[in-house]
């Protein structure tokens, strides 16, 4: 089992720690402590399982998106970008950073992953492009399978253009025990669909804004997984961005293909 470089620097200390625990239980009161060598035991075993790192090949399929993240999909919808993303969006589409409708929020089809403590954790890119920009706000630490972790988690995001000069944003969002991001991409960097990214520590939060008029191919409720699951295809061409003066019906979840 291949386990992700981002880990070793918990494993090392947690398992040492562990050890040191057990082993002085051990010297302390011999057999008696057999249950807490076992506890140390499983711990260990799970924290290894954690940070595994599984190799996995994705089809490179133009137009696909793919799940950048293992876990369950809890939204399929329309929402804002956060306030920082949208600014950084604007400049990448084109759109004037002041005059009429500057001040509108940017929305845009979303698709939400909730990561629980026994999915893989490391991210992978949902579909090959250029890193156009890389924004990270700090702030707080909410369970991340509730609506307000979007707004006031700590995130890391992502914006980046394909081939075919459509812009997608996918965002990494801590969670109530997830207190460390990692994010390895750099702006100006060409990327493949599948290609590992980064990690999120202990139960985490991802999402995924799109394109206007992409046809979404999971619902919520299913399992994804990074890297293999086909979450959406993209238009044929980059639609217009709506604001929240223009903003249309919610998208409907089409099936899985």
């Amino acid at each position: 089992m291949r386990i992700a470089p981002e880990g070793w620097i918990v494993i090392v200390p947690f398992v040492a720690a562990l050890a040191l625990l057990a082993g002085g239980a051990y010297w302390l009161i011999g057999l008696f402590s057999l249950p807490l060598l076992i506890v140390a035991a499983l711990l260990i075993l799970w924290a290894f399982w954690f940070f595994r790192d599984p190799v996995r090949t994705t089809p490179q399929t133009v137009g696909m998106i793919f799940s950048p993240a293992d876990g369950k999909v809890i939204k399929v919808d329309r929402a804002p970008l956060p306030p920082e993303v949208a600014q950084e969006y604007r400049r990448h589409a084109g759109l004037p950073p002041s005059g009429p409708g500057s001040d509108q929020p940017v929305i845009l089809p979303r698709i939400v992953i909730f990561l629980n403590l026994l999915n893989v954790h490391v991210n992978r890119v949902p579909t090959s492009g250029k890193v156009l920009s890389l924004l990270y706000r700090p702030g707080m630490f909410l369970n991340a399978g509730v609506d307000k972790a979007s707004t006031d988690n700590e995130r890391s995001s992502a914006i980046m253009r394909d081939s075919s000069n459509r812009l997608i944003v996918f965002i990494q969002i801590s969670g109530l025990i997830a207190r460390r991001i990692v994010n390895h991409l750099r702006e100006g960097q060409s990327v493949v669909a599948g290609e590992r990214f980064g990690l999120i520590r202990f139960g985490s939060r991802a999402e995924v804004f799109l394109p206007e008029g992409s046809e979404m191919l999971v619902r919520v409720g299913e399992h994804v997984v990074a890297g293999q699951s086909q979450m959406a295809r993209l238009p044929a061409a980059p639609a217009g961005v709506v604001t929240a003066a223009t903003a249309r019906t919610p998208v409907q979840a089409g099936a899985n293909g």
